[in-house]
């Protein structure tokens, strides 16, 4: 077997964050006929600590680091977790667009721990006060460059994850990547201060959504030629990449770690990861890991013991994250815009889904970009739930969907020489189309920009002539 690294995630600070998952993958290895020995594994110690470095030079040293491996065949298989994933998917892109640059040792497997491809909501509370007095109790920085890129919605993750979005099939040419994500945050770590960590449909810290590659990329702008402020819906969607949901494993921690813990459905799942050879084959564990998916997704009743009180409930639905960027056909970011989902026919803000938004979230340095987490299930319409231990019992009456789905943007200028105008999807457009469960879409909604004559004008009069004050005039066409 090739060499196997693994690349921890933010933050991290002592080697003890792998748990006994080396040791474990390698022990079943064996057991499996998989030749696998300690001396082909290597722990990577990575600083993000530190507020000057940035994710450009994490790739920069992984990639030096990598140099000093000395590899019989000059390829070796990467285990990563959490932030570790969009590092090296980093640097995968740095080595194919910069070849002179970035060695030509070749990455054949690339398997993702609960990756935060998608970024984190927790990212931007990390840069709060709060975060930043648990890096000074800690006898570090909060690492603010990193969470820069960390954060939902941020420039750099989007640039990746729409050069993925759009770009060429890894399985095509015999490189492999995968995603493993726990479904459920670990009850015990939960942060009364914080509902992030204990947030369903996210594994505490990242959530399933963002983790999975297998994303989309909608485009909400009016077509070249046509009349009026109708948006038309265009949408491109990611290769196809692996997915598994690992079920009760968590983001971190010793009891339910999808890493530290090293349960056995991850050694497991890895082992099948590190098996293929070939794109056949990839594909069939596709099919396979979406089977299981959907057989996780069919038993989504959790019950939460609390003490001496009734169990909470927790309803798994499938989730979805739709990240809004709000631009103009010159690309000036539209802030201040309010933008607005709506139901039925004709299209009603009011006649969302109940309960359908769980969160949003700004993105602290582009206002123009919005984080919506919605539950897909409700969205999709979902049959009745009903209490695991007694069939009789409803936790949740069957819902009905609402669809289709448009978008409309009320933009904060709406006169002068050059603005904007209301505008709204096509009628004929389901955005429902655009969004995945467990899938992450960015949504581009490009507003027409209304120019008007009076930007520029020719005279004949020679004359002196104030034009302080211009009239608009029409709309250049």
């Amino acid at each position: 077997m090739t060499t196997l690294v693994f690349v921890h995630g933010w933050s991290v600070t002592n080697t003890s964050t792998y748990g006994t998952l080396p040791q474990r993958l390698q022990q079943q290895a064996a057991s499996q006929g998989l030749p696998l020995a300690i001396a082909d594994i290597w722990l990577a110690e990575y600083v993000s600590f530190d507020d000057a470095v940035t994710m450009g030079d994490l790739v920069r040293a992984f990639d030096h680091a990598l140099r000093d491996l000395h590899l019989l065949d000059a390829s070796f298989a990467c285990i990563t977790h959490s932030t570790g994933g969009p590092v090296v998917r980093e640097w995968l892109r740095a080595q194919r667009d910069k070849p002179g640059v970035y060695s030509t040792i070749r990455l054949s497997h690339l398997l993702m721990l609960a990756p935060a491809n998608f970024g984190s909501a927790l990212a931007q509370l990390g840069k709060s006060v709060l975060g930043k007095v648990r890096a000074w109790w800690n006898g570090v920085e909060p690492g603010q460059r990193i969470l820069d890129w960390l954060e939902l919605g941020s420039s750099e993750s989007l640039s990746l994850n729409l050069d993925h979005i759009h770009g060429d099939d890894h399985a095509a040419a015999g490189q492999y990547l995968f995603v493993l994500t726990g479904d459920r945050p670990d009850r015990s770590l939960y942060d009364h201060l914080n509902s992030y960590t204990g947030e369903d449909g996210s594994d505490g810290v990242v959530r399933m959504a963002a983790a999975n590659l297998n994303a989309r990329h909608a485009v909400l702008a009016r077509v070249s030629g046509s009349a009026g402020d109708t948006l038309s819906l265009h949408l491109t969607s990611a290769p196809r990449t692996a997915f598994k949901l690992i079920p009760g494993a968590s983001h971190s921690g010793s009891g339910q770690g999808i890493m530290a813990a090293a349960p056995a459905e991850t050694v497991d799942a890895l082992l099948r990861c590190l098996r293929i050879t070939d794109a056949t084959a990839y594909a069939q564990l596709c099919d396979a890991f979406d089977r299981e998916n959907a057989q996780r997704d069919a038993a989504k009743v959790e019950l939460e013991a609390v003490g001496p009180f009734p169990a909470r409930v927790h309803i798994h639905d499938p989730r979805s994250l739709l990240i809004v960027r709000l631009t103009d056909e010159a690309g000036e970011a539209l802030t201040g815009s309010r933008f607005l989902l709506n139901a039925g026919t004709p299209p009603n803000p009011d006649w969302m889904p109940e309960g359908f938004m769980l969160d949003r979230q700004a993105n602290s340095r582009n206002a123009n970009v919005i984080s919506l987490f919605l539950n897909h299930a409700l969205l999709a319409g979902d049959a009745r739930v009903a209490d695991p231990g007694n069939s009789r019992r409803t936790l949740r009456a069957a819902v009905a969907g609402h669809r289709p789905y448009g978008a409309g943007v009320e933009p904060a200028d709406l006169s002068g020489l050059v603005h904007h105008a209301l505008a709204a999807s096509a009628a004929g457009d389901d955005l429902f189309e655009a969004i995945g469960p467990h899938q992450s879409t960015v949504l581009d909604v490009v507003l027409p920009r209304k120019v008007h004559e009076g930007v520029f004008r020719l005279t004949q009069n020679l004359a002196p002539e104030d034009f302080s004050h211009p009239l608009a005039g029409a709309v250049i066409p």
